[in-house]
């Protein structure tokens, strides 16, 4: 398994693919025997709270309060989570799935049997916008069940925020939603039993080790994922954990249809908009705001505004804005208005790429779409195509754009699959750009590529599933070499065993 020679003579083509495959397979494998051997430490190391009980909460909200049928899917991973929950070791599960599957009910029916056993449970969100809508979401879908839900962001401060703190100490509080604030030391559960951390890319490893440490038995962690990642990022950066994914949505959802148009298209479009709105339809118009051009994007984004409101008001047909400069409260309004259908059109930047759930707006129209990533755009168009209606989604550019846009266009108006989408994003800005090494916690791979080496890694990790299972400890004399390479290995990453 372990090969001395770093420098092979190559003489013919032949043998410079086999060197190549050996050094790739080499660190390949390294990769995977410090995560999996890190993962398998700490399963037999870190004990974890039993929740042996289904009870009130669990079934009287999957019996009276489901507000849809779950999918085979959803039913499938709530089985995967329960089963890890039963045996009394930490479970740590990354939960994927595409845009619209059922990730957030699935987090919901779990969290109830945590609360079922008398933990308490946190989300942890990256954004304001997003700690809200779940704290929204939350507050609605559970209000009749009497669950205490609190949500504590960077926002929340002064006595309101002591009363959050104070009510979480004595366990008066069953659910907490917030942002990073979650992981400060003055935030202190009664019992925290189970933590689920949503847009897991947006934080490191270091915040998510911080957020369970706040029992001495550590919680039950749930990860999940805005969009499908590639498979061998999940292997990777997501390797210490186990894998579950929601590959189904519900049942009746009409794909959406996706098309690219450039500026000379824009009365066309315009007129296919008020014909919607006619029909009863709501519209998203969609700029990007980049924070190294935000004042030149800030302007683009004022000046669409107001040809947008040139082209339809005098049509009655009334507009909403909402974008990062403004205020909290106003930006709520805009949003609310939006959502209750009293506006027809909202004029945003990517500030709603998560955080807005309205089922009537079927248009999604991206300005500059070619300034958006894969991820991101996938993630926009997902904020329609959640009623009953045909829903839309157009990618408006500039005449000329690269080759590397011209190919996110073409598989955006090719597939709706997430994961088919996140294999295209990973040949086209590799793995670094995706994760960025600094939240994934792993050292730049140095010969293998992500992106290029999906079956050597997957041989990699084959033959570490093997050895472990030979040697679960690697103590074996054979392996003495494999061990001290790993051990130089740990001391220039994180070391995966200590996250939990």
């Amino acid at each position: 398994m372990f090969f001395d020679n770093h420098n092979v003579a190559t003489k013919s083509l032949k043998e410079q693919k086999e060197a190549s495959f050996r050094l790739k397979y080499e660190e390949l494998f390294f990769i995977q025997l410090n995560i999996l051997s890190a993962k398998s430490y700490r399963k037999h190391k870190y004990k974890g709270h039993v929740f042996h009980e289904l009870k009130d909460y669990f079934h009287q909200f999957y019996e009276n309060h489901l507000p849809f049928e779950l999918t085979g899917a959803q039913k499938r991973v709530i089985k995967e989570i329960r089963h890890d929950m039963k045996q009394g070791s930490q479970m740590n599960r990354l939960l994927q799935g595409d845009v619209g599957s059922g990730k957030t009910m699935v987090a919901i029916i779990s969290i109830l049997i945590a609360l079922d056993n008398g933990f308490q449970t946190c989300i942890m969100a990256p954004t304001e916008i997003l700690a809200n809508q779940h704290f929204i979401t939350l507050s609605s879908m559970l209000f009749e069940l009497g669950i205490k839900i609190g949500i504590l962001t960077g926002s929340v401060k002064g006595k309101k925020r002591e009363a959050i703190l104070e009510r979480l100490k004595i366990g008066d509080i069953q659910i907490l939603i917030g942002t990073h604030a979650l992981i400060e030391d003055s935030v202190i559960f009664k019992n925290l039993g189970y933590v689920v951390i949503d847009e897991q890319h947006r934080f490191g490893v270091v915040q998510r080790s911080k957020l369970i440490k706040k029992n001495t038995i550590p919680p039950h962690v749930l990860v999940m994922t805005a969009t499908p990642i590639p498979r061998t990022l999940a292997l990777t950066i997501y390797g210490d954990l186990d894998n579950s994914v929601i590959d189904e949505l519900p049942p009746g959802r009409k794909a959406i249809k996706t098309v690219h148009r450039r500026g000379a298209s824009r009365l066309r479009v315009f007129g296919f908009v008020r014909e919607q709105i006619k029909k009863g339809h709501q519209v998203y118009m969609v700029y990007p705001l980049i924070e190294e051009s935000a004042k030149l994007d800030y302007a683009d984004l004022m000046d669409g505004h107001e040809s947008v409101c040139r082209a339809f008001q005098k049509d009655g047909i009334q507009i909403s804005i909402a974008h990062g400069r403004m205020k909290s409260d106003d930006k709520e309004y805009e949003m609310r208005q939006f959502s209750e259908g009293k506006t027809h059109i909202m004029v945003a930047t990517n500030v709603i790429e998560v955080g807005v759930d309205v089922p009537n707006a079927s248009i999604m129209i991206i300005e500059s779409a070619e300034r958006f990533g894969l991820s991101q755009l996938h993630q926009l168009r997902g904020r329609v195509g959640r009623g009953d209606a045909q829903s839309y989604c157009v990618l408006m550019t500039g005449d000329e754009i690269s080759r590397d846009a011209f190919v996110r266009m073409k598989t955006m108006t090719e597939t709706n699959d997430g994961f088919k989408i996140s294999e295209v994003d990973l040949q086209l800005r590799g793995p670094g750009d995706i994760t960025g090494t600094q939240q994934s916690g792993m050292l730049p791979m140095k010969i293998a590529n992500l992106a290029t080496d999906g079956r050597i890694l997957q041989e990699a990790r084959a033959g570490v599933v093997e050895l472990l299972e030979e040697d679960p400890s690697i103590s074996m004399e054979k392996n003495i070499n494999v061990k001290e390479h790993l051990k130089k290995m740990m001391s220039e990453t994180v070391d995966w065993g200590r996250v939990s």
